[in-house]
């Protein structure tokens, strides 16, 4: 007993997914105790205490489930746990993830992982993946790093990771990057690194401003991007070709857009790489796009594009400050960007340093307590 504590909560999941009676598929019924109570090792790795929150598919939950996931990630670590677990279904997971990090102002780490086979199939994944989950979170090398997702023992950062395949163990992957870490033998090892900008002010309202998310694609005439900035749609993000290019009657459409006072951000539909700003000149290409007033996503996804489009939005950002923090959150690094981590505690530099740092998980015991 070392007294390490580590909070485990469930939203549901395929993790969670069980079959009954005749149906012939799976559905969310496993709490969080039962996901805890079975897992070998978990008793000699920390002292485990797991809530359900939620009982529901990936695929419907709501920015309110994930803030709830975040109050009571934030208030057991306030309260001493050295780590915090959200289990989720893993439709939703890259952009949940990041919803929560672009929050998250702790030092403590906030973990988030699911399952790609359901509990009752034959090598379930469930198991294992909380035990890595709550060995990086109670690893003192966690700390200061933000919202980490681990899955088939992996570690990757909330703001890169994408599921990049629709099953298997490997389904998800941080493309132009790769992985922060990883498990090595149970010890929790870190290869890679980023830069946090400060996290941004939790939301106190409980509406979410809404914001579309559009796929450009050939003959596309921007029909749809007009329907949008005709809506009540706060702002719009594209997911374009290459590096940031559209076809001219979307250009259009954009400056439509971009007239009534609504925000376009243009991302690459492409799943890894960056917006460009000045190698192509073409109506469309993405220095038009700027010219027009677009805002480019820079290494985010459109999927992240769309999170902290709306977080922005939700705070009444104005039309610079959404443009300043797409430069800060959409660019690699920034020499004159502050360290958030300054101001919260003692500093630990997570640039990239080229060396490999790892600590083993130590041991305690395991409860478990859902609430009535």
């Amino acid at each position: 007993m070392n007294g390490v504590q580590v909070v485990v909560a469930s939203l549901g999941g395929t993790i969670t997914m069980t079959g009954s009676g005749g149906t012939t598929g799976v559905r969310p019924s496993l709490t969080a105790d039962d996901l805890i109570g079975s897992i070998p090792g978990l008793a000699r790795t920390a002292e485990v205490t797991a809530r359900t929150i939620a009982t529901i598919p990936g695929a419907s939950l709501s920015a309110a489930d994930i803030f709830r996931a975040f109050a009571w990630a934030r208030d057991a670590v306030d309260d001493g746990a050295s780590g915090a677990v959200i289990v989720q279904g893993t439709d939703t997971i890259e952009e949940s993830a990041y919803l929560l990090d672009l929050h998250w102002d702790r030092a403590a780490p906030l973990v988030v992982t699911g399952a790609m086979r359901a509990a009752q199939a034959t090598g379930a994944d469930g198991p294992a993946n909380i035990l890595a989950a709550v060995q990086v979170a109670c690893s003192p090398e966690s700390r200061e790093r933000g919202v980490l997702v681990v899955l088939n023992d992996e570690i990757h950062a909330a703001s890169r990771v994408r599921k990049m395949r629709s099953s298997g163990l490997n389904a998800f992957r941080s493309p132009s990057f790769g992985p922060l870490g990883g498990l090595v033998e149970s010890a929790v090892v870190y290869g890679n690194s980023i830069r946090r900008p400060a996290p941004l002010p939790v939301p106190t309202g409980s509406s979410r401003p809404c914001v579309a998310l559009i796929e450009t694609h050939l003959d596309d005439d921007g029909a749809l991007l007009d329907l949008a900035t005709a809506s009540d749609h706060r702002g719009i993000v594209i997911d374009a070709f290459g590096v940031g290019h559209v076809p001219a009657k979307v250009a259009g459409a954009i400056s439509r857009a971009v007239a009534v006072s609504k925000p376009v951000v243009f991302a690459s539909r492409t799943g890894s790489g960056a917006t460009f700003s000045s190698a192509y000149d073409f109506v469309g290409s993405e220095s038009d796009l700027l010219r027009r007033g677009a805002i480019p996503a820079g290494w985010l996804d459109a999927r992240k594009a769309r999170i902290l489009l709306t977080c922005l939005l939700a705070a009444s950002s104005t039309m610079d400050n959404i443009k300043s923090e797409f430069r800060r959150r959409g660019q690699l690094s920034s020499p004159a960007l502050p360290d958030w981590r300054n101001t919260t505690g003692k500093h630990h530099d997570t640039e990239s340093t080229g060396c490999w740092s790892g600590t083993q998980s130590n041991d305690t015991r395991v409860r478990s307590q859902d609430p009535s």
